[in-house]
């Protein structure tokens, strides 16, 4: 199972595309539920479930999703963001 190929798509989610560069990363759990195979399409999907703006920290979940449904791994995440108010 590529355990450390699905936290790079959280990473790259959280870095790169929501909400983006300058976010860093403080804390990731995953559960994994299901094996997932090297060349098996995975979704990954973050979703907001806490704001706090006087610490500009940013609470996520985290889902990762094999193209038949089957939820390979869920968890949260935890990350800065220096203006929350605008991610």
């Amino acid at each position: 199972m590529p355990e450390p190929l699905i936290g790079g798509l959280f990473s790259y989610l959280l870095g790169v595309e929501l909400p983006g560069f300058g976010t860093n990363y403080l804390k990731q759990e995953m559960r994994f539920l299901a094996p997932a195979a090297y060349d098996e399409p995975l979704t990954a999907r973050v979703t907001i479930t806490r704001l706090r703006p006087e610490k500009h920290l940013v609470d996520l979940e985290t889902i990762c999703e094999a193209a038949d449904g089957r939820r390979i791994c869920e968890g949260r995440a935890l990350v800065y963001v220096e203006d929350v108010g605008k991610s």
